[in-house]
């Protein structure tokens, strides 16, 4: 008879996007349910991954009263299904589900951190923050940063002991599927016809950001560095794939101007597969605050481009520096110009395409990341 195992995410969409087929194959080994936000998303996860799910309200911002509801909905599923594993991702879940995991005496209570938004954080936000990530580690019986750097900065701020911290493989929370990012899919017709739609032309130098489109992705130094590029090269475009935040994270009135207002940038909204845009890019630009191990950097490399990204974790792992991309520091507008205009005068000197890609085969293949998470439970067995 398999053991239960729970997994649970604020949103849906963590559970079906960045989790990506990894439910399904824990299925081989467990009873299987997922548990996030409802909705339609919800029940779409149900039919990709072929588990169960079930809905409890969670919330992405501070919400105490609902937050207590959030607690006491996970609590009554525990205790009803009785897992041996509760698995948590995002923040907010993680707080709740460690909670109510620990209120209901589920054995293994397990929280993968992907990020600390507290990081950007200060004052008294700041300080309760930081209770609330230290309440969720004290309930959790292990936790799993999602890369090396996220680690030491968990040690460093004094979250947990050492000893409750592992990194699964060499990061990532579900790696990549680098078949399915794979430049060799997509032929120089492919490419030609989707750049010609987009108004791009042939010889355009295209810098590409995948992400929300918000402060703390570094949009507002891209829009800083791309500006200053754009006035002395003609041919050089920048597109952006992904969604603005204004309520939570928005940019400056200057650079929702410049991208609103100029023709050398395109933006292009929430895209369902992003290869296509990938294939027609020259190089990635991912002037991050922070991460936790950043799937986009890991999808550009697969699909063989050089790769601009800040000195942060999860980012500075990927990157090895000149070989499949560069790093420069945080919040640094003139760095990235610098390196962006470098790529554009000696891109053909900089890299070697292939190296991007057999990086990301080697180290964070999928497959190899939900093996390595499946040698982890049995562990717990034991």
């Amino acid at each position: 008879m398999k053991k239960k195992l729970i997994r649970v995410t604020t949103i849906p969409n963590s559970l079906g996007k960045l989790l990506t087929g990894q439910l399904h194959y824990m299925s081989n080994y467990y009873d299987v349910i997922g548990v996030s936000s409802g909705g339609s998303a919800l029940e779409d996860v149900r039919k990709q991954e072929g588990v169960p799910v079930m809905a409890v309200e969670l919330t992405r911002k501070i919400t105490p009263i609902k937050d207590v509801k959030s607690v006491y909905g996970l609590y009554k599923i525990f205790k009803k299904e009785k897992p041996f594993i509760v698995h948590s991702h995002t923040p907010k879940a993680g707080t709740a589900a460690m909670l109510a995991a620990k209120l209901a005496g589920v054995p293994h209570r397990l929280h993968t951190i992907a990020g600390l938004p507290l990081l950007e954080a200060t004052g008294t936000k700041r300080t309760i923050l930081n209770l609330v990530e230290k309440i969720t580690y004290a309930c959790a019986t292990k936790i799993y940063p999602n890369s090396f750097g996220l680690q030491d900065i968990i040690i460093k701020e004094k979250f947990t002991r050492k000893d409750k911290l592992k990194v699964i493989g060499k990061g990532s929370s579900n790696g990549i599927d680098t078949n399915h990012f794979n430049p060799d899919l997509y032929t120089a017709a492919d490419n030609l016809k989707l750049r010609t739609e987009l108004g791009f032309a042939p010889e355009d130098i295209v810098f590409t950001f995948v992400g929300r489109l918000v402060a703390d992705k570094g949009i507002n130094e891209l829009i800083l560095a791309f500006k200053k590029l754009a006035a002395i090269k003609k041919n050089v475009k920048l597109l952006l794939v992904g969604t603005f935040e204004t309520e939570l994270d928005p940019l400056n009135k200057a650079s929702l101007d410049y991208i609103y207002n100029n023709d050398t940038v395109l933006g292009i909204g929430w895209q369902e597969d992003v290869r296509p845009y990938f294939a027609i890019s020259d190089a990635l630009t991912f002037p991050s605050y922070r991460e936790g191990f950043p799937n986009v950097v890991m999808q550009a490399g697969a699909m063989k481009l050089y790769s601009i990204v800040t000195d942060i974790n999860g980012c500075n792992e990927i990157i090895q520096e000149g070989v499949n991309g560069t790093i420069i520091p945080v919040k640094d507008a003139e760095a990235l110009y610098a390196k962006m205009l470098q790529f554009y005068d000696h891109k053909e000197e900089l890299y070697n395409p292939n190296t991007c890609r057999a990086i990301m085969v080697k180290n964070y293949e999928r497959s190899y990341i939900w093996e390595q998470l499946h040698q982890e439970y049995i562990s717990l067995e034991k």
